[in-house]
């Protein structure tokens, strides 16, 4: 039967059943029976977004969210909007947000740019001229000791600021490019931090550049629904992090291991050099498969449909985010490793054991880290099934992880 838009719910049930019985099957790739698989995700994906569109937040509504999550009163606003007076008129949406404002509570409380002003961040809001640059908070002992900068006896003669201004110019990065999209907590939720991870960004990107005579072509039109479900089925194998790595990069993405710099919660990033070559950049700062993979597949799903020439997505999965684009980087990857039509009807799902979990990894063929991570996650219970999550299973893999 020919497959068509969908327009009915009964269409929608039936193609959720036949993408269910294609998945149990793993079709190859180029298969008349996987390009039908891919074919009908679409068109499920396509009827979902139209009968269940994930809307942009409201600044007002991010704000208070991030009140309640963070158990903060309005009192607690005053360093970010100047007065209690403007805190309750912004919040009784009786003034509207300025640009110090936004850069505050991007800055403060880890709310996308995005959220807090629309879709296109206003360019002011990033430290995009010299004069709000202040070279002396970038972690200049901390990038020394790991060896980033390396002509170390020019520190003499042109001082920290040409050192790390040259650090960051030779990785192309203009302040402006990278958009933080993720809340950041802890130590990272301060304007220290924000210096921090564009000296990781810049590593990342010089670390790239090295790899880029080993990656193959880079064709976008690649990147599928059914790439990323091959790369999660990777996780089945013993060495499925290395595989990974291998596969990625013969698909000309370059995916590079760097440790977080202190103070800095990050898990990965999504970007592009400026040739145009993708980036993947992952700081493993949880040694668990479980963490590893989602954050791995969650970053090529940015590379695929969000990531531009002149931005970078930097992810602390642990937060919670009013992003449209962080939505659907973790729908995409959540779909890639277990199917919605089949997680909530799986015995994983209604009995959870590790009997259930197992089954159901062999079924997807992917890690049983990746069934009890989510489990966890979606319960809010991280004491859980911690025996199968691949504690301290990752690291291994890479040995410069574990060097900082």
């Amino acid at each position: 039967m020919d497959a068509k838009v969908i327009r009915t719910e009964e269409q929608y049930l039936s193609y959720l059943r036949e993408v269910q019985k294609l998945m149990a099957r793993q079709p190859a790739a180029g298969s008349a029976e996987g390009d039908r698989l891919q074919l009908l995700t679409v068109l499920v994906e396509a009827y979902e977004n139209s009968k269940f569109p994930i809307e942009a937040p409201d600044p007002v509504d991010a704000i208070l969210f991030r009140m309640q999550e963070k158990g903060l009163r309005q009192a607690d606003l005053v360093p970010y909007f100047g007065t209690r007076s403007r805190v309750s008129e912004v919040l009784g949406r009786k003034r509207p947000l300025t640009v110090q404002m936004i850069r505050a509570l991007s800055i403060g409380l880890g709310i996308s740019a995005e959220t807090l002003v629309g879709l296109s961040a206003p360019e002011d809001h990033a430290m995009s001229g010299k004069a709000d640059v202040d070279w002396s908070k970038f972690p200049f002992k901390e990038m020394a000791r790991r060896g980033w900068l390396s002509d170390l006896s020019a520190k003499a003669k042109t001082g920290v600021e040409e050192l790390v201004k040259g650090f960051i110019e030779d990785a192309g990065l203009q302040f402006g490019a990278a958009a933080f999209r993720r809340s950041i907590g802890g130590e990272a939720a301060s304007p220290t931090t924000r210096y921090a991870l564009y000296a990781w960004l810049a590593r990342v990107i010089q670390q790239a550049r090295t790899l880029k005579p080993r990656l193959g072509p880079f064709e976008p039109e690649k990147l599928t629904a059914g790439f990323l479900r091959e790369l999660a089925q990777l996780s089945w194998s013993e060495r499925g992090p290395l595989l990974a790595v291998e596969f990625l990069e013969r698909h000309g993405i370059a995916v590079v291991i760097e440790p977080h710099l202190k103070g800095t919660q990050l898990d990965g990033a999504a970007l592009k050099d400026a040739d145009g070559t993708p980036i993947v950049g992952l700081t493993l700062r949880y040694d668990r498969l479980d963490n590893f993979w989602f954050t791995l597949v969650h970053e090529v799903a940015h590379v695929w449909k969000h990531v531009g020439n002149d931005e970078a997505f930097l992810d602390d999965l642990d937060a919670s985010s009013e992003d449209r684009r962080e939505a659907e980087a973790n729908r995409l990857a959540r779909e890639a490793f277990i199917p919605r039509v089949m997680w909530r009807r799986s015995e994983a799902y209604l009995s959870p054991s590790r009997e259930t979990i197992e089954k159901l990894a062999r079924e997807l063929r992917i890690h049983p880290a990746i069934v009890a991570g989510r489990l966890r996650k979606e319960s809010s219970n991280y004491t859980a099934f911690s025996d199968l999550v691949g504690q301290q299973q990752v690291r291994s893999f890479f040995p410069s992880s574990s060097e900082v």
